[in-house]
């Protein structure tokens, strides 16, 4: 049997095999930039780094759950972000195999080396495919849309985003409600997409709710979740 953490140390053996020689140190500095130096780069392009990452982990075993919790912890340990979008890959392609217990694992992963580019993978996709699958995890985005962590309340108010007709309304916009006043740009902002979206679903009720919140829901949300309902 394959000894606890022995994919974890091929994924990132193979990776840096592939990823390291083909760093560009110009572009990773724009990159960087990019992202207000939040973090180092590589330099790798989005369409390189897809095609770097496939050729690394074509072959592997499929992961357990103990596995998924290994690689990405690893992978996030890394100082370069590339190996932190490996990780958000990695972890949707295998959304099927972990169990409720695996958010405690999304929660560190959200809080740490925390920004957009990563939140929100791991909202819109991962978490909303976890949550999705065990519903019990409803009460544990009750209590992410409540903390004080911005990134925590943006993942739950995005974990729905792709449900289309299965969102839960009500949910949804008592999350929206109650961080209407929220001061951060990126709480504010994912309520308006979240609004957005949905409204594609539902636009009489987006904008009914946006109607009776309008007072208290910033500029930024009204006009976010209002944009193809106004013309």
């Amino acid at each position: 049997m394959r000894a606890m953490g022995d994919l974890s140390a091929l994924v990132l053996e193979r990776l840096d095999e592939r990823l390291r020689p083909e760093a560009d140190t110009e572009r990773a500095a724009a990159m960087a930039a990019y992202m207000k130096n939040h973090f180092p780069f590589l330099g790798l392009p989005a369409p390189a780094l897809q095609k770097l990452q496939k050729a690394a982990l074509t072959g592997l075993p499929r992961p357990g759950e103990d596995d998924l919790a290994a690689i990405a912890t690893a992978l996030w340990a890394r100082d370069e972000r590339e190996y932190q979008y490996v990780a958000c890959s990695y972890l949707l392609r295998h959304v099927e195999v972990p169990g409720p217990g695996f958010i405690e694992v999304v929660r560190e992963l959200v809080t740490t080396k925390s920004w957009w580019d990563t939140i929100d993978p791991l909202a819109t996709r991962f978490t909303g495919g976890l949550v999705r699958r065990h519903r019990s995890l409803v009460e544990v985005m009750d209590e992410w849309s409540r903390d004080d962590d911005m990134w925590l309340v943006r993942v739950a108010i995005l974990h729905q985003l792709h449900y289309g007709a299965d969102t839960d309304e009500e949910r949804l916009f008592a999350y929206c409600a109650a961080q209407a006043g929220h001061r951060d740009f990126f709480v504010r902002k994912a309520i308006g997409w979240a609004l957005r979206h949905y409204a594609r679903t539902a636009p009489g009720e987006v904008l009914s709710f946006v109607e009776a919140h309008r007072s208290s829901l910033s500029g930024l949300s009204v006009r976010e979740a209002t944009k193809h309902l106004t013309g």
